[in-house]
């Protein structure tokens, strides 16, 4: 544990945002392996595909991916739906 003040503050700090990203990265993944799913198995794939783009441009808005990651993310599901 440290001695100054404001870095007593900032490992509370820190434990929050990391708290907040693992939220966010685990809804992120789930996001994904139900987007995978549902194009293997053929269903109503618009719905899914469009929940799985909101949950990636959410985890880029927060910052715990990078845009380009996002983009690159979004392109891969994008091209096995209509692959």
């Amino acid at each position: 544990m440290p001695n100054i003040k404001s870095q007593m503050k900032r490992v509370k700090t820190n434990e929050k945002e990391r708290v907040r990203n693992k939220a966010v990265k685990t809804n992120l993944r789930s996001s994904l392996k139900k987007a995978d799913a549902a194009i293997i198995a053929g269903d109503d794939k618009k719905e899914i595909v469009d929940n799985a783009y909101s949950t990636i441009d959410v985890a880029a808005r927060k910052g715990v991916i990078h845009k380009n990651t996002a983009a690159r993310k979004k392109a891969a599901i994008a091209k096995k739906a209509n692959g």
